[in-house]
Formats: C-alpha cells, sequence, structure tokens
C-alpha cells in the first residue's frame, strides 16, 4: 500500500492545526467561536460546515490520528487502536458486544461502508409520537442528497462476494426480496478489510473528507484528548474541561485543556455524549438523558458451505433484505433487518459459538464459513425501550435489559436467516448460540431453534449502531433535545450525532447521521454568522 499517498501526512506537513494531547508539554486554554466533541459522522460534518462558514472552529478527539499509512489490515494493530475499549466495549451485564470507533473520523474510519436513508416509516413514527413534524421524507431528501453527493454514495457497481450472494440466492429461493446497499467510497480497490482503516483512502470516511476540509480552513484538532466536563453557569455552558491522553490513548498525563467558546457541539456518540453530560451534570428534569438508548442488537448466523465463501474478501456489506421488517406494523412483534457481515479470524473467533475442539473445528473451515446478521430494529413498542446510560467511575457504561418480546424476535431471527443459508446450500447452520450445535438440515434447525433456551450471555448479542439517549422532541418532556439539536436547558449547546434519534432506525445509522446535522450544522452557521451557511461540496 506504500504506493498510495497519504493526505493525513501531506496536510499534516502543510501546516495543519493538529495538536496530539500526548505531546503535550504545559496545560492549555483555547478558544474559538464553537468547540465540537467528537470527530466522526456528527462531529465531522459538522466541522465542515461550520469552518467553511468562517467560524473558528476546535475539534476535540479521544482517539489517534491516524491514516492509511497506519491501516496495515491487521486485526491486532486496528481493534486496539481504532476501536473503543479494543473493539470489547460491552453492556454492564457484559451481554452484547458494541464495536464503536476512536479515532479520527470515529466510526466512520472503521464502517463498513454500507449507507441508507432513514426508513419513511421512521420518520412517520418520529412525527406521530415525538411532534418532529420538519422530520419527513420530503424535507430531508435535499439533506440526503447533499450529503451522498459530497460522499460519493452511489450504487456499488460489482457482483457481490459470495459471502453476501448467499443472502441474495438463498432469499431468492424463498421468495424474499432483498436489495443492494449503497457504499461511500471512490475507486475502491475491493479489498473487504474496511473495519481495520481503508489502506488506500478510498473510503469517504470523515478522516479523508470533512475532517481535512475542515483543518484546510483554519479548524484545529486535537486528538488523545478526552472531554472530561462542561462548564455550566445558569442556562450556558462557560466552557470545556478536557484532560490529555498518554500515546496509549488511555492513562491521563497530568496535562489539562481548557477549552472556551460561544457554543459547544456534542458529537461523541450515543453512549459517550450522554455520559459527558452525566458528567457535566446538565439539567434533567424529566429523567430522560442518557434513557431510550438503542443498538440494534443483533443475532449471528453461522453456515459452512462445501464451496470456498471468504468473506473477507471484496466488498464487505452489499446485500441486504428488508422483508421481515415489513412483515408485521412497525410497532407490533419486532422486526429486523438481515445483512451479511464481512468475515476475519480474530472477530469471527471471539463471535462464533462453541468451545475447544468443536470451536477449533469451526475455525478450521473458515474460508468455507458464511455468516448472517440479523439488526432488531428496537424502540417502537413498550417492550422495547432500549437501553440507559449511567456512570460507573466517571465512564459511561449502557444498560439495556433484553424483555421477552426481544427474545422472540431473536428467535424468529435465527430460524429466518437458517432457512435462508440451507436454501443457499449450506452444508451445515450453526445459530451464534452456546447450546447451539451444527445442524445439518432446516428441518432439524427449525426444532432445535424453537427449543434454545434464549438468555444473554448464552444466546450471543452484537451490535456496530448505537443510537438515542439525547432524543430529539420539541416537547422537553419527551426528549432531551429539541428538533433543531439543542440541549433542553442549555441555550448554547447542540448535539449532533446518533444520539439524537428518538427510537433506532431500522437501518444502517451513518448516512441518517450525515443528512440531519449537515441540516442542523446548516441552521446553527447561519444562527451564529448572521449569513446563509456555506455548502460542502465534493473534493
Amino acid at each position: 500500500m506504500s504506493a498510495v499517498a497519504d493526505p493525513i501526512r501531506a496536510g499534516l506537513a502543510a501546516g495543519w492545526q493538529v495538536t496530539d494531547g500526548a505531546l503535550l508539554p504545559a496545560d492549555r486554554t483555547l478558544e474559538a467561536d464553537v468547540v465540537i466533541v467528537g470527530s466522526g459522522a456528527g462531529g465531522g460534518v459538522t466541522a465542515e460546515i461550520l469552518a467553511l462558514s468562517g467560524l473558528k472552529v476546535i475539534i476535540v478527539e479521544e482517539g489517534p490520528l491516524k491514516s492509511s499509512s497506519d491501516f496495515r489490515m491487521r486485526e491486532a494493530e486496528a481493534y486496539p487502536s481504532l476501536y473503543q475499549e479494543s473493539a470489547a466495549r460491552k453492556t454492564r451485564d457484559q451481554g452484547v458486544t458494541i464495536l464503536q470507533g476512536r479515532a479520527v473520523g470515529g466510526g466512520t474510519t472503521v464502517n463498513w461502508t454500507s449507507s441508507f436513508r432513514t426508513p419513511d416509516s421512521t420518520l412517520h413514527y418520529w412525527n406521530r409520537h415525538f411532534g418532529l413534524g420538519e422530520y419527513t421524507p420530503e424535507a430531508l431528501a435535499p439533506w440526503f442528497g447533499l450529503m451522498e453527493e459530497r460522499l460519493n454514495i452511489i450504487d456499488w457497481p460489482v457482483p457481490p462476494n459470495q459471502n453476501n450472494d448467499v443472502l441474495r440466492l438463498g432469499a431468492s429461493k424463498l421468495h424474499i426480496e432483498t436489495g443492494l446497499i449503497r457504499r461511500n467510497v471512490n475507486g475502491c480497490w475491493n479489498l473487504g478489510y474496511c473495519g481495520m482503516g481503508c489502506p488506500t483512502n478510498a473510503k469517504q470516511s470523515m478522516l479523508v473528507t470533512t475532517i481535512p476540509s475542515a483543518l484546510r480552513h483554519g479548524a484545529t484538532l486535537l486528538t488523545r484528548v478526552r472531554a472530561e466536563r462542561l462548564v455550566l453557569r445558569g442556562e450556558r455552558v462557560t466552557g470545556l474541561d478536557c484532560v490529555a491522553l498518554a500515546a496509549d490513548g488511555l492513562s491521563p498525563t497530568g496535562r489539562r485543556l481548557t477549552l472556551r467558546a460561544s457554543h459547544f457541539v456534542l458529537s461523541g456518540g450515543a453512549i459517550n455524549t450522554p455520559g459527558l453530560l452525566l458528567r457535566s451534570m446538565a439539567p434533567d428534569p424529566h429523567g430522560l438523558l442518557g434513557k431510550r438508548t438503542f443498538l440494534h442488537p443483533s443475532l449471528v448466523s453461522a453456515a459452512v458451505f462445501a464451496q470456498r465463501v471468504e468473506g473477507y474478501a471484496g466488498a464487505p456489506q452489499t446485500v441486504y433484505s428488508d422483508h421481515f421488517l415489513h412483515t408485521e406494523r412497525i410497532d407490533g412483534p419486532i422486526g429486523y433487518k438481515l445483512e451479511a457481515p464481512p468475515l476475519h479470524p480474530l472477530l469471527a473467533a471471539v463471535t462464533l459459538a462453541g468451545f475447544g475442539a468443536e470451536h477449533a473445528a469451526l475455525m478450521r473451515q473458515f474460508p468455507h464459513v458464511q455468516v448472517l446478521l440479523a439488526l432488531l430494529r428496537d424502540g417502537f413498542h413498550p417492550d422495547a425501550p432500549g437501553g440507559s446510560v449511567g456512570l460507573v467511575d466517571g465512564a459511561p457504561v449502557l444498560d439495556y435489559p433484553f424483555s421477552d418480546f426481544l427474545w422472540d424476535g431473536a428467535r424468529r431471527a435465527l430460524l429466518s436467516m437458517a432457512e435462508i443459508q440451507f436454501a443457499a446450500g449450506a452444508r451445515t447452520v450453526t445459530p451464534t448460540h452456546e447450546r447451539a450445535r451444527a445442524y445439518r438440515s432446516w428441518a432439524e434447525a427449525r426444532a432445535a431453534i424453537q427449543a434454545l433456551p434464549f438468555k444473554l450471555l448464552q444466546t450471543r448479542v452484537v451490535s456496530a449502531h448505537v443510537m438515542g439517549g439525547c432524543g430529539m422532541a420539541d416537547d422537553a418532556r419527551l426528549g432531551v433535545t429539541g428538533a433543531n439539536g439543542r440541549y433542553h436547558g442549555l441555550a448554547n449547546l447542540s448535539v449532533h450525532d446518533g444520539s439524537l434519534f428518538p427510537t433506532a432506525i431500522g437501518a444502517n445509522p451513518q448516512l441518517s447521521i450525515y443528512a440531519m446535522v449537515a441540516r442542523l450544522a446548516s441552521a446553527l452557521a447561519q444562527e451564529l454568522t448572521g449569513r446563509p451557511a456555506a455548502r460542502p461540496t465534493p473534493a
């Protein structure tokens, strides 16, 4: 990959204003028009729009600044350096593993490029139940279009790899409709290692698009700097107290930073943003802060085929099915989206079921293994209210209780995936459940899955999508933030990330964050400058 130019190194050489907290020699106080916490989908879009509009911006990122020169497609390097808690963040009871980014670019640096607009049914639900009349498909369409153009979100013209084609083929034989996933890529080499950072700069993440643009327009980026506490005075935020982190990204160096600004934007993601607000003792008169945090809790089904599948090669996610999202009412029995995640040895080994010789036998067949993923759409039923972010020694932790309602969806999802895999020709299917085994027919799998006991830690549940916790509603009794992203009770504080969503959305969330935040950031820029916001354009 050495032949690929590194835009981050080039920008640093050109004089970008970037400070690595690990190298900070003394305490510092910095001032700006706007301080943004987080550099992922929300923070990156906000930073570019505000900087293009002439505002002085400081971006605070807890993780490191990495670039294509560092992305060597090795799991052992990528997970500790690019993910929250080395890709092992979990709910409080350890029952759900949560993959979240922790580097410049946030989750956009490590996600699998899947780009969906917010489903119309989700927006209509928000209109009815949270008073979000401005969030209609028609009102958001120009913002989706803007960000799709900015980030080159296009139909992927390459045929799906075998891992994804199993979903298409099996579903087709069962007359289940599938679709193709759009991707935010430009000049993609079709390597399949998107989750470890793109070594060719083809993925149009915030790392290579909006953050460089903001830096070229005078923004300042602070890396390995943890936002510890907002300083509140009455109904205003007067500052942000931060601590510098050592090169390991974990231990404080003892150096502190004080940031002052006219306005503050929180874009740390739907666990860290509520966590910062809780540490800051932000006003919460209705007890909603951190509540209704959603995961798209995801179930996994592994199949072994006679032919090589090689799920690690080629674009990671290109086929999906929303069939099981539409078979019932949105607020009826929980629905789920089907996708085919990429397979890499380390992540597969810690996710797939079994121990000892059984697990080793499955891993020996690794090139022949295919995996399906079912994302449960939580948040639309009283028995799927999501979880709650709290603090443990100052660190945010998510409680996410499972109800019988959720387990019913999990069972149905494992049944659907097994049937599709057998229809596609699988030799065996193994649900990721510690009491399951490799079943050799659909009839055997169906009977066994029906009889499995569904409990956390026995049933493997994962998630890469965290939403909610600062949900929108202009009525402060229903939401922590208004439809304009402003935090209720703090006049100069906005939230611009997935924590704004009042429910899960039923789709991979990056494009929803891009579009909604572009709208919010543009309105904020116009308010702060008194003139229309600048519109980002493709590089």
